[in-house]
């Protein structure tokens, strides 16, 4: 089984048992649990552990020129501006007050969300800090907002938006390099959908917009083979967790969600679901002021 799929197959019978708590249970979920306890104590550890082997055999040592660090996109789409990361105002909060407060947000208000917090938002948890540049203006690292094995980076960014001063309501891409949205559907027909796909967390589709994280695991194998479905694991957590700081500072707030159903997920943002695949999601939205 290629590293990739081995890696969808865990992450998916982990989320079928592991919804968030109250959740309803999906189907299938007994299935799914006799299926984990028939590995062994060490295949469940796997993961955790990271494979063992020569994982420097790689692609890279091979020669082989390594992936694009952005999925391509139609040079005719149509693109949403975002506010530039020198020209954003919010977000100039005192970290060491926001990691104090930092809460998972479950209760969001009807408020939007301005373009200049979305751009906020994207900077802070997938924004490009700097691009070096080799022949032929090829990329041949970047460096971002959060840290990543090699500066592989391999995530892409999708958006349920709902309610974005701006935007209107769809399905997004972000592109890091060019700070912008690509369009890839408009219509605000998702909340049922995603609330279904979260097996009934209601609060996911109050949010006003939707983190939703995929994964192309090549672009950490290329360099570190079958030892970086860790790696990759490890950091989508180093994503969410810039987003609940970054949320907190603009007055809002999230929640990360590992319990959806993955076909639904992957379909929802047009993903294959094994050479890409969504591995973490989070709502973004406003939340109720005290007293």
């Amino acid at each position: 089984m290629k590293p990739a799929v081995m890696f969808l197959a865990l992450c998916a019978v982990l989320c079928a048992v592991s919804p968030t708590p109250g959740a309803a249970s999906p189907a299938g979920t007994a299935d799914s649990v006799m299926q984990l306890d028939e590995m062994s104590r060490a295949q469940r550890h796997v993961f955790l552990k990271g494979f063992t082997g020569e994982y420097r055999e790689s692609d890279q040592r091979r020669g082989i020129p390594p992936p694009p660090i952005e999925k391509p996109w139609p040079k005719d789409a149509e693109l949403v501006d975002l506010v530039d990361a020198g020209d954003i105002s919010v977000g100039d909060a005192s970290l060491r007050a926001m990691i104090g407060q930092r809460r998972s947000r479950r209760q969001f208000t009807d408020e939007s969300l301005t373009l200049e917090e979305l751009s906020f938002l994207l900077w802070a948890t997938q924004g490009i800090s700097k691009l070096e540049m080799g022949a032929g203006m090829r990329v041949t690292r970047q460096l971002r907002t959060v840290p990543s094995g090699g500066a592989r980076h391999p995530f892409e960014t999708y958006l349920l938006v709902q309610r974005v001063e701006g935007v209107p309501p769809g399905i997004y891409r972000y592109l890091p390099v060019e700070h912008k949205l690509l369009t890839l559907e408009k219509g605000d027909r998702y909340r049922d959908r995603i609330n279904e796909i979260c097996y009934g967390q209601t609060f996911v589709g109050d949010g006003a917009v939707v983190f939703i994280w995929a994964t192309i695991p090549y672009r950490t194998e290329w360099r570190y083979t079958f030892v970086g479905q860790k790696d990759i694991a490890l950091e989508a957590g180093h994503i969410c967790q810039n987003l609940y700081l970054a949320s907190e500072s603009i007055g809002a707030g999230t929640c990360a969600i590992l319990g959806y159903d993955q076909p639904g997920i992957d379909e929802l943002v047009g993903v294959d679901g094994e050479d890409e695949f969504v591995i973490y999601l989070a709502p973004v939205g406003k939340i109720p002021r005290g007293p």
